[in-house]
């Protein structure tokens, strides 16, 4: 269920021009800049969100993300949860837990994404515009914790390159699964969620590198690389869903010659298969 939005947003003005541009939000005592691009060929059916990196450069994940609004006539929109108000433990790890203690919802950081998609509905006139998400390394960490705990109504949710992931097992603490969570979030109920949640785990096949990949002993229990994690991840979640004869919504979509590159990865041709799965997605009717 999304949350309810509590928030003071701008006047609205209208659709948003072509091109490149930005807005802030201001939110629930956040301010969350907002880095948009909307194609010659946007019809007003679909929105891809892009969650930034560890850097917190929303703006050039924005315009990393161009090719995708290009490709398939989709609004970007690309929210900055800079450092100073948005933590690690708040924004990497939504903010499921604060000094390893479990949050109510009303503090997790999922909920100013789905703020950012109200928020654009509302300045398109469409409050049934297709949403995606779509992150990479440390937004892709995001993305895992948000398919779990509070997916929306996202048509697709794509971790792409994440260093470490949200496990469906209670053998690892959170963040990198559910141990130490309440029953609430971490019963049969939270796991069937999560692994029917529309998840697809997209890994550049040269990301191999150990350059700023987390290397405490949890994360080395999901594996060496975070190709090998996004795997890992993926068969033990295909297996638990076997095992308990629970639907299944992940995809594991892979992307040759690429390694740790949001902008490469974002322009592979297995960029489709990653949003859309299983057709190019290249405007085809909505």
């Amino acid at each position: 269920m999304l949350p309810l939005l509590c928030a003071r947003f701008p006047a609205f003005a209208g659709p948003e021009t072509d091109g490149k541009d930005a807005f802030t939000l201001e939110i629930r005592g956040k301010s969350i800049e907002v880095f948009t691009y909307r194609p010659k060929n946007f019809d007003g059916g679909r929105l891809i969100v892009v969650m930034h990196g560890m850097n917190r450069n929303a703006r050039d994940y924005r315009d990393n993300a161009v090719t995708l609004g290009d490709r398939f006539g989709a609004l970007i929109a690309a929210p900055a949860f800079d450092l100073g108000q948005f933590p690690v433990e708040a924004y990497q790890r939504g903010g499921v837990t604060r000094d390893s203690k479990p949050q109510p919802e009303s503090e997790w950081t999922f909920r100013y994404v789905w703020d950012v998609v109200g928020e654009m509905r509302r300045r398109e006139d469409r409050p049934g515009m297709e949403c995606r998400l779509i992150g990479h390394s440390a937004g892709g960490q995001f993305l895992t914790r948000l398919a779990g705990f509070m997916p929306g109504d996202a048509a697709r949710i794509i971790a792409g390159n994440p260093g470490n992931l949200l496990f469906p097992t209670h053998d690892m603490p959170f963040q990198y699964g559910f141990g130490g969570l309440p029953e609430a979030l971490a019963g049969d109920d939270a796991l069937k969620s999560y692994l029917a949640a529309p998840l697809t785990l997209y890994l550049g096949l040269d990301d191999t590198g150990t350059a700023n990949l987390d290397m405490t002993e949890n994360a080395m229990r999901q594996g060496a690389t975070r190709i090998e994690r996004g795997r890992a991840c993926f068969r033990m979640g295909e297996a638990l869903a076997r095992e308990k004869g629970w639907p299944f919504g992940w995809r594991l979509v892979e992307a040759p010659g690429v390694a740790h590159d949001s902008k490469a990865l974002f322009a592979h041709p297995q960029a489709a298969e990653a949003l859309f799965g299983g057709s190019s997605g290249a405007l085809e009717p909505h």
